[in-house]
């Protein structure tokens, strides 16, 4: 990890203000963020929480791999990408996605590309626990295309 990448999966809360601390520079004139959160329904079910598990090392190793790709497409200053693992309750975040960049433009596509492909390639795995039950839930982006 470089001194301008940075990447972190955590069962600690997240905090969206260090996140973006990171990613500051003297030299870029956008930040922008995805603060991913908990909500309490889904299809008119009562969501209670979220769980998370993850296969660290590697889910570190393709997040990184991303933010590789996503370099190759925008001029990115800084990038973070931090993801929780563990229970996450309604109302907690449980992704950020920052980064900045000289211009809005570059930031702002490269946050959709990495969450999108953070959501489609990284080993990490989402229970939603509901009043009535729970399920392991797939993303439909491992269904499609980016």
């Amino acid at each position: 990890m470089s001194n301008r990448d940075f990447v972190k999966l955590t069962s600690e809360p997240l905090i969206l203000q260090d996140i973006v601390d990171l990613v500051k520079d003297d030299g870029a004139g956008a930040i922008s963020t995805f603060n991913g959160t908990t909500r309490n329904i889904f299809e008119e079910k009562s969501v209670i929480r979220l769980e998370y598990e993850a296969y660290v090392p590697m889910a570190e190793k393709v997040l990184l791999d991303i933010i590789s790709e996503a370099r190759t497409k925008w001029d990115l200053t800084k990038t973070a990408i931090f993801h929780r693992t563990g229970i996450v309750p309604v109302g907690e975040t449980s992704v950020i996605v920052a980064v900045s960049s000289v211009h809005r433009k570059e930031s702002i596509h490269a946050v959709e590309f990495l969450i999108n492909h953070l959501k489609e390639k990284a080993p990490i795995w989402k229970k939603e626990v509901y009043s009535d039950g729970s399920v392991w839930k797939e993303n439909a982006e491992n269904r499609r295309k980016c």
